[in-house]
């Protein structure tokens, strides 16, 4: 009998059994990135964290049960001024095309790079503007969002009003004052309340893609505009995870309106979740306005670079595609399975700190587990990885059960390299020693030997042979660092494979 999925969700800030709308069609949605330039590190944090959670799901229920959509933001304003300067000649329109059909085709490449599966739906924003159009004009009737200035604005403070309502800010559960401040407001004379949200905007002429509403805009609107943030992870949770199983603007059944799990950084709780509740709940939960959008909210922890908060001011801000092809972090390039490998060592809702010595060690690691699952052959998955995943992403438990099927356990119990094997494919670690060259490839034994010929040749001032040695060893791709220990200032010496 499979473990019981146990999951933590924000919205209730507990731990709770995982049952599913319909174990037939469980259900995820994922907010994706803002298709404007490379992905960073940050951004693969819950791209890694969310694929151990489908692999979780299509090992529990089956891969033809599960349904992950992980959408693609593709209209922003970074997205448009990007276009503007990369392709002033073309029509803005095919501008950003090009943009987003780089951009986009270059996170793939990265993502499967660490190891992650290709989610079900991948919705893009510009695809379902009339699927916003559509949730707007519901809301408008609700009255719960209203017109002005050829903006439509959500009206939070009508939320209240609505029979059945969820309450606004039950998920960020923070106080109205720090809200307003945590969303970053505009000050706009046409708002009824500071707390209101964008769902529709007018478009810049020649800056921002515009689009009419074909079957008919609300009145007031009588220019071309495009959707706020929030608006589009409603319609495309709505086309993908609601409408296929019954659910949508058509339906007034609130226990059809919801889906299993929505998932993102903890950054998007406030505001960017909290609206989609809002908004969602209001238009699809049936003639009172019932409903949760999801019935459980999970959220990955911050990522900090050297114990530093990553930007480019600070000159850490590294893209995923910079650790796997340049020199640009710890003086080398990183394979994907070792980035990935890193990530799953913290917890998903602790902050991570990436740092160079944590990859190393996660390279190390890496490469004994793939040695010790070489020739395994054919094996079953290990129940004890399972159920630590069961247990919220348990990941340093995962880790600490497939140790013990490299070597064993303290009770006796022997190494299982074919169940090892198994389960680091189901963990998204399947490409193997070749992945990892050249380090998979150095005999660790012979590099330690030929360092402590090397330091007896600094001690007895032999520098001629300590040259000898260090050049020895770089020919075999192996850097050194020379150093005092401060205790007894003797000389030591670290090292690292250079890619």
């Amino acid at each position: 009998m499979p473990p019981t999925l146990r999951l933590y969700n924000t919205l209730t800030r507990t731990k709770e059994d995982f049952v599913p709308v319909d174990a037939a069609n469980v259900r995820m949605y994922v907010c994706g990135p803002t298709v404007y330039d490379y992905a960073h590190i940050g951004n693969a944090r819950p791209v890694i964290v969310f694929d151990v959670l489908y692999r979780l799901l299509r090992h529990l229920y089956g891969a033809d049960h599960v349904t992950y959509a992980r959408n693609l933001t593709d209209v922003d304003d970074k997205i448009n001024a990007r276009a503007a300067r990369d392709f002033p000649g073309l029509p803005l329109n095919e501008a950003i095309a090009k943009v987003t059909e780089a951009t986009t085709a270059q996170f793939h490449a990265d993502i499967a790079a660490l190891g992650c599966l290709p989610p079900d739906e991948e919705p893009r924003a510009t695809d379902h503007i009339g699927e916003m159009q559509a949730i707007i004009h519901r809301l408008i009737a609700r009255g719960v969002a209203y017109v002005a200035e050829e903006h439509v604005l959500f009206h939070v403070p009508a939320v209240a009003h609505l029979r059945a309502a969820p309450k606004y800010g039950a998920l960020a559960r923070r106080p109205l004052d720090e809200m307003i401040a945590g969303a970053r407001v505009d000050v706009a004379p046409y708002k009824r309340d500071p707390m209101d949200f964008v769902l529709w905007k007018p478009s810049r002429d020649g800056i921002d893609p515009g689009w009419l509403w074909p079957n008919g805009a609300p009145e007031g609107i009588t220019r071309p505009g495009r959707p706020g943030w929030h608006i589009e992870c409603s319609a495309m949770s709505m086309a993908k995870l609601l409408e296929p199983f019954g659910g949508g603007l058509a339906c007034d059944d609130p226990q059809k309106n919801v889906f299993d799990i929505h998932g993102g950084g903890i950054d998007l709780v406030f505001p960017h979740h909290e609206n989609e509740i809002a908004q969602s709940c209001c238009a699809f939960g049936g003639a009172d306005g019932s409903g949760r959008m999801a019935n459980y909210w999970m959220h990955n922890g911050f990522l900090q670079v050297e114990g530093e908060k990553m930007s480019k001011s600070l000159g850490n801000f590294v893209t995923i595609n910079e650790l796997l092809e340049t020199e640009k972090f710890g003086g080398r390039r990183w394979p994907g399975e070792v980035l990935r490998l890193a990530m799953l060592k913290t917890h998903y809702r602790q902050p991570i700190d990436w740092t160079v010595k944590a990859l190393e060690e996660a390279e190390k690691t890496l490469i004994e587990f793939y040695r010790a699952a070489e020739g395994g052959g054919e094996g079953e998955v290990s129940e004890h990885v399972i159920e630590a995943l069961s247990d919220d992403l348990n990941t340093a438990r995962v880790i600490t059960e497939l140790h013990v099927l490299r070597v064993g356990a303290s009770d006796g119990s022997v190494g299982d390299r074919a169940q090892l094997a198994a389960t680091l494919e189901v963990l998204g670690f399947r490409k193997g020693l070749k992945a990892l060259e050249p380090a998979a490839q150095v005999d660790e034994a012979f590099v330690i030997e030929r360092l402590a010929a090397r330091l007896d040749a600094r001690r007895t001032k032999n520098f001629a042979e300590s040259d000898r040695i260090r050049d020895e060893l770089a020919a075999m791709g192996i850097a050194l660092k020379d150093g005092k220990d401060p205790a007894t200032g003797e000389p030591t010496t670290n090292w690292e494979v250079k890619r």
